[in-house]
């Protein structure tokens, strides 16, 4: 993560003791926290959609393209218990079992 732009910081949220990544540029409006830096897809919706919460316990909030993407990438990873509030919910699920884990890692 060094050199990225995103910065691991200790989480006080629901579940505690994770890890919650925050970015500076998500802060500016760029991108979303969620968005890996070598992925070119644009955000779809808000850049806070819905929190993604690594099998390691390192949380992640992002747009609803991204949190798919980390879905799709991430051994173990599921949302947030609170994100079953949120209407999107279903469709992040949907879409991250069609992803292809870090495509632009194997040339797509």
């Amino acid at each position: 993560m060094a050199g990225s732009g995103i910065l691991p910081t200790q989480g006080s949220d629901v579940g505690g003791g994770g890890t919650r990544v925050t970015d500076q540029s998500a802060e500016r409006g760029r991108r979303c926290c969620a968005a890996d830096a070598a992925d070119p897809t644009p955000c779809e919706g808000p850049l806070a959609a819905v929190t993604v919460v690594t099998g390691d316990g390192q949380e992640i909030t992002g747009c609803v393209q991204h949190s798919a993407r980390q879905l799709a990438s991430r051994k173990g990873a599921r949302l947030h218990p609170l994100a079953a509030l949120l209407p999107w919910a279903v469709d992040i699920y949907c879409r991250a079992a069609e992803l292809v884990p870090f495509p632009w890692e194997i040339g797509m």
